[in-house]
């Protein structure tokens, strides 16, 4: 199966290496160890039950399934309460309409997760306290704060609608170019060597995998957008003003076309509901609260050990169990600290111990009202940003639009450099932070309303998970990806 389009080529691939009875038979006798409750877990779980592998166990560190898929409830709400906010993943992107065509081009990638959950509801007998039921996701409004210098006559933060009417709103914050002809030049490279025409985007939209196959041999992974403007002789500095220096990133555009949607989903009452599907088919058979250590792998026996400390962490001997296979559905920034470990090979030894984590800090806040809504300007969901420091995104809820009673608001949703600052902050002084820049953007009514109840998440710094998201640096993903896909030391990796 070819690491860099498993998908595209797979159904071929199974075809084709169809087993015989025997292997089925001694494959549904083995002992499968998932170690892992987030998404990859699950899948990993509800697949190996769909081919009649019934003899697997999820070893979970925390008290919860879903791992970064996590819906946080204001003030001890419950989901149909409409009080809430997404501290991981929040929407899944449809389909994007070109305005001035009125042409669609559908989004296929993350169709698997609606085809998903209409089995989890099947599966479950569309039982209404395990449906998993999608409603329209906002993901920009007129009204959303924007990243301007200015500031309205009573101080607050332009909207997006008034930098549109209002060119004194409309100040560029990268205004003082050194020198505006080169910085001009270089972003015209740029856009000539991304080359996003409709026909590209309309490829990386419905098929993704083999859009990536083609951008990796087009050279597209072989420097980040700095990179490729130093290798065009741009200075350092030149280059730091379009694309920061930090920038060690592939030029992967998927990300740019996910957010060309139009239109958008999220899960009604929270995604959580998505891995509490799960529910009734792993919860019987999933160890909580047990961190794995290690593993090691016998040759003789051709059984993996599992290794924990669930009773004392400072115990020399540590508590085991064994299995046949071993799932590793845990991020490698966390697998990279397990010891012992198999005897892998270099190049996936190096994998696990050096693949790059973005860093993600999220602060939702609980407010008397959504009074957002009743703004002179009102806010009607979506996404905007502000140039206060810290801050990044700040989201407004998609459902129970114009309803009576408490809101929550998404003050902040920032990743990469900055969310590590954040991430150094204590609770209390990164809520006040976000709470202070809510009442610049919003006005007093955000001081009056709010409840003092809130929720915050850096992932980075969150001891299941040491990061938000793999990020691989240039190089990482060609040489790394590969690697994951072979099999071990009876060893799986489904992260």
């Amino acid at each position: 199966m070819d690491a860099e389009g498993p998908w595209f080529d797979g159904v071929a691939y199974l075809q084709d290496k169809e087993p015989g009875e025997a292997f089925v038979a001694s494959a549904k006798s083995k002992s499968v160890g998932i170690l892992g409750g987030g998404m990859s877990g699950l899948m990993t779980a509800h697949l190996l039950d769909s081919v009649g592998i019934n003899d697997w166990t999820i070893v979970e560190a925390s008290s919860r399934i879903g791992g970064r898929v996590h819906t946080s409830y204001l003030s001890g709400s419950a989901p149909e309460d409409y009080q809430y906010q997404e501290m991981g993943p929040m929407r899944f992107p449809v389909s994007i309409t070109d305005t001035e065509t009125n042409d669609t081009i559908q989004i296929m990638d993350h169709r698997m997760v609606f085809q998903l959950a209409d089995e989890l509801n099947k599966q479950n007998g569309h039982d209404p306290d395990l449906a998993v039921e999608f409603i329209k996701w906002i993901q920009a409004s007129s009204g959303d704060p924007s990243s301007s210098n200015a500031r309205r006559p009573d101080g607050t933060v332009p909207s997006v609608a008034d930098v549109k009417a209002n060119p004194a709103y409309a100040n560029d914050l990268n205004a003082t170019y050194s020198n505006a002809t080169l910085v001009a030049e270089a972003k015209e490279a740029l856009e000539e060597w991304n080359d996003l025409t409709e026909e590209r985007i309309a490829e990386l939209a419905t098929n993704v995998f083999r859009a990536h196959k083609e951008a990796v041999a087009d050279g597209y992974f072989d420097f980040s957008e700095a990179g490729y403007l130093q290798k065009l002789g741009y200075d350092n500095n030149i280059t730091d003003q379009i694309d920061s220096l930090g920038d060690a990133l592939p030029n992967w555009l998927y990300e740019t076309v996910y957010f060309y949607a139009t239109e958008w989903r999220t899960i009604d009452k929270g995604l959580t509901r998505l891995p509490k599907a799960f529910g009734p088919q792993v919860l019987n058979r999933t160890i909580f609260q047990t961190a794995v250590q290690g593993m090691q792998y016998d040759e003789t026996t051709q059984k993996v050990t599992i290794e924990h400390r669930s009773n004392n962490l400072f115990d020399i001997k540590p508590q085991t169990m064994e299995v046949d296979y071993a799932v590793v559905a845990v991020p490698f920034s966390r697998v990279r600290l397990w010891n012992p470990m198999p005897d892998f090979t270099s190049l996936l030894r190096r994998a696990i111990d050096r693949l790059n984590y973005s860093q993600a800090c999220k602060v939702s806040l609980h407010y008397e009202t959504r009074f957002w809504e009743h703004l002179p300007e009102p806010i009607f969901g979506g996404c905007g940003t502000s140039n206060i420091p810290g801050i990044g995104s700040t989201c407004y809820p998609s459902y129970q639009m114009n309803s009576t009673g408490p809101g929550v608001l998404l003050g902040s949703y920032l990743s990469g450099v900055n969310a590590r600052s954040l991430g150094a902050l204590t609770d209390e002084q990164h809520v006040a932070l976000v709470q202070r820049a809510m009442i610049e953007i919003h006005g007093k009514v955000a001081q009056e309303q709010w409840t003092g109840a809130y929720d915050r998440i850096c992932w980075e710094n969150n001891e299941f998970q040491a990061g938000a998201w793999a990020s691989p640096t240039v190089g990482q993903q060609e040489l790394y990806l590969p690697a994951y896909f072979h099999t071990e030391k009876h060893t799986v990796f489904g992260t």
